[in-house]
């Protein structure tokens, strides 16, 4: 019987194609009902997706509709790539925070970016939570859309009866490269992982029952700088867990990193990581995109592409979660759900990104106990931060926003912090009215 997936936000240059290829070639027969808010972007999305139904042959009907509301009533599924903004207001979450010497890598997820990103797009989850509890209350709901924790916090508070969690390949990422620096076979590995996204700690790796951190130390001595990410390696040598993704990421979390030349000699965003350039990428992306919807372009499958038939990414997390939720082969892949006793020393409902068993009765979250006391004391700190910016996200106050700022320890003082709020609010002001009554 042919069931029925909603993506939201199909605009989205990082996730469209690749989430409706893997559903056509993974995920059997389905009505999958494209939405975004833009007439040019949906149009795009709608006649690619068209497109590589064509090309595959497969059972995949294509809708497409500019409002949820008109699509969201019975669906199966729901994804949400949502980027209030678009790119441009994601261009500015990094390019406005310069001027208080704070550099960012990507800016969505922790910090200032990670907050001013928060504030306008956890009320408009919400307002799509109310109408999946409306017209499809049993849907699975997957959610890609970052800040990725606080968003899934957020719903998990103003709509606690639906089924969501977030997802984000990073860790399974990982796996596949530390199981390449060892040369053992990925799936072979046994992974426990837990922590924030964009800051997830693997506690546990094995082959055959064995832990592999002896290997993974020798690669490490036997490179050293030759494997990049060194605050990464840092952090395994002086934790003994591995965490997750990359410095990009990871520095973005601690304060001290952000400022002109504090990377190792770098500044995240121009000397290291170029922001505009990584930036400028998507629209290239939406380019061929458009290139490939139009006929202008060729267009081949994934698999008989050299640069990504390998690489294992954001779609294959998709649709493996997405099969084996509905009753397929049981997995373990990390997800983000709300602490419900995956880690007995971090707050209860707050969201953790965790190994979890899934299969046809749901998510599963493994259960980790007590964590370290040196991870559980950079997560109590994070998650508390994230705790204020849901707040004030939630509900439009302007004092817990400020609070998220200074707690994060993205700002040092309330007048730093009045002003890069002011600064977050002026820019952003199209997207925040709840700010302004």
């Amino acid at each position: 019987m042919k069931k029925t997936i909603v993506l939201l936000g199909v605009g989205s240059t990082y996730f469209t194609r690749g989430i409706i290829e893997s559903l056509i070639t993974k995920g059997g027969e389905w009505e999958a009902r494209l939405v975004d808010i833009d007439p040019t972007c949906l149009d795009i999305a709608v006649q690619l997706a068209r497109r590589l139904v064509q090309l595959y042959d497969a059972p995949v009907t294509i809708v497409g509709a500019l409002d949820r509301r008109e699509v969201l009533a019975g669906a199966d599924a729901v994804v949400t790539t949502i980027g209030v903004g678009g790119r441009r207001a994601w261009e500015k979450d990094v390019a406005i925070f310069r001027q208080f010497n704070i550099y960012q890598s990507t800016g969505d997820t922790y910090g200032a970016g990670g907050v001013s990103r928060a504030l306008r797009t956890i009320p408009v989850l919400v307002e799509v939570a109310r109408d999946i509890e409306r017209l499809c209350p049993k849907a699975l709901w997957i959610n890609f859309t970052n800040p990725l924790t606080v968003n899934i916090w957020a719903i998990a508070q103003a709509a606690p009866s639906l089924r969501v969690a977030g997802l984000c390949y990073g860790v399974t990422y990982y796996q596949h490269y530390l199981a390449g620096l060892i040369g053992i076979p990925w799936e072979a590995l046994s992974c426990r992982a837990i922590g924030v996204n964009h800051f997830t700690w693997i506690t546990d790796l094995s082959y055959q029952g064995q832990s592999v951190w002896p290997q993974v130390r020798r690669v490490m001595e036997a490179q050293g700088d030759k494997l990049g990410n060194p605050y990464t390696w840092e952090l395994f040598r002086l934790f003994d867990a591995f965490p997750c993704v990359g410095d990009g990421h990871i520095c973005e979390f601690v304060p001290g990193w952000q400022g002109e030349g504090a990377y190792y000699g770098q500044t995240f965003g121009t000397t290291f990581h170029n922001f505009e350039a990584y930036a400028a990428g998507f629209d290239r992306v939406f380019a061929e995109m458009a290139d490939q919807a139009y006929g202008r372009a060729p267009l081949i499958k994934r698999a008989d592409n050299p640069a990504e038939k390998d690489v294992f990414k954001d779609e294959d997390l998709f649709i493996d979660v997405l099969n084996a939720s509905l009753g397929g082969d049981s997995i373990f892949r990390t997800v983000n759900l709300p602490n419900q006793g995956q880690a007995s020393n971090l707050p209860r409902g707050a969201v953790l990104e965790a190994t979890t068993l899934i299969n046809g009765d749901g998510f599963q979250p493994l259960c980790f106990g007590d964590l370290p006391p040196g991870i559980t004391a950079i997560l109590l700190r994070i998650l508390g931060a994230q705790a204020l910016t849901v707040q004030a996200a939630l509900n439009a106050d302007r004092k817990l926003a400020l609070q998220a700022l200074v707690a994060g320890e993205t700002v040092r003082t309330e007048a730093e912090a009045h002003k890069m709020l002011e600064v977050i609010l002026a820019t952003h002001r199209d997207y925040l009215p709840q700010f302004f009554g």
